[in-house]
């Protein structure tokens, strides 16, 4: 009886390992609870289609995408917006994986990570960018644009447009903008309300040309250094002081070592999104399509935040004790004139489509 129940046990086991393996089913995208009220925020998020056919078949794909700001921050959010687009329209298949808080290194250390193809997307200013590609240096120039109107009408329309597609002979693609502000000159021990008040002054700026030759010209001494190094900077003492926006100032903390924030707002660089081009040559034409598609609609959501961010940035500011005026702009627009000489060769034409797109019609 004992051998007659191996026997049986056996050929149990026999019959089961001759069964075809198991497949696991592809993970599916969530789907919103029924009968749930839509909250305010939601109805600013573009509707999604269910995914579009062939999309949720296939590997999975996973861009690791970076930003040098921390989680909370409205470019980071956008890229969290972005993702989740991706995920619901590819019915899961597609998605990134975020690298926020500079764990990837700078931006000029990504930006050289995106063209050689070991990183997928990145979030960066548009100013490191113009040391790999020409015409998006214009962006640098100082009082370029009047307001944040007239920069979203060149972002959103053909001269944007020629310029993200211009990205691609230094290996990269562009995909949007994202809003970044208008940069102002923070001082450790002394206000700037004139021109003059920079003079002897060493500040810190981005690895750009003519953000350099924007802020000598303005009077100071300027000083490229890694954002990484600047608080550090600042409370040693290298460096006197910084310029950049209202949100980047207060989430880095800078505000614990400046006294002075002078809005000059003689900047508006906006970010931008890109992708390797090494990584799209791998894309199929829907999975493209999709990737752009979900960069464009995580506009919305970046711009709201970073609305909402400069005005709760500006209220920190000045209770964390940092005086904050508003100059006027315009001796400092007279100041940066011999900047536009000396790019006239390289940016002529592009500056006046640009300065013509403010006017109406």
């Amino acid at each position: 009886m004992h051998s007659l129940r191996c026997v049986v046990m056996l050929s149990s086991l026999l019959a089961l390992c001759a069964l075809p393996a198991c497949r696991e089913k592809p993970e599916t995208a969530p789907t919103s609870e029924p009968g749930r009220a839509v909250t305010g925020r939601e109805r600013d998020i573009p509707k999604l289609e269910p995914p579009k056919p062939g999309l949720e078949m296939g590997e999975k794909i996973k861009l690791r995408a970076a930003d040098v700001h921390p989680e909370s921050y409205p470019t980071v959010q956008g890229l969290m917006e972005m993702d989740r687009y991706l995920r619901e329209k590819s019915g899961g298949r597609i998605s990134l994986d975020i690298h926020h808080s500079g764990t990837l290194g700078g931006e000029k250390e990504t930006m050289e990570q995106t063209t050689r193809g070991d990183l997928d997307i990145n979030r960066t200013s548009a100013a490191p960018v113009a040391e790999f590609s020409h015409n998006i240096g214009v962006f640098s120039m100082p009082y370029l644009f009047e307001d944040t109107e007239h920069m979203w009408k060149v972002l959103n329309g053909k001269i944007g447009r020629e310029i993200l597609d211009s990205l691609e002979p230094a290996g990269t693609i562009g995909l949007c903008y994202y809003d970044a502000g208008a940069r102002s000159f923070y001082t450790r021990n002394r206000l700037i309300e004139t021109p003059a008040d920079l003079n002897g002054l060493t500040i810190r700026v981005m690895q750009n040309e003519i953000v350099v030759a924007g802020v000598e010209a303005m009077g100071a001494s300027a000083t490229p250094l890694s954002w990484t190094e600047v608080y550090t900077s600042l409370q040693t003492g290298h460096i006197d002081g910084a310029e950049n926006n209202p949100p980047t100032l207060y989430e880095s903390r800078q505000y614990e070592v400046v006294k002075f924030y002078s809005l000059t707002e003689h900047t508006r660089i906006p970010e931008v999104v890109i992708v390797s081009k090494k990584t799209w040559d791998k894309l199929s034409p829907g999975e493209r399509e999709l990737v752009r598609e979900a960069a464009v609609a995580s506009i919305p959501k970046e711009r709201e935040l970073w609305d909402q961010f400069t005005a709760k940035a500006m209220t920190e500011l000045k209770q964390q004790g940092v005086t904050i005026t508003e100059p006027d702009q315009e001796p400092f627009r007279q100041a940066v004139a011999p900047v536009y000489e000396k790019y006239a060769s390289k940016y002529g034409d592009l500056i006046e489509r640009i300065r013509a797109a403010a006017k109406p019609g």
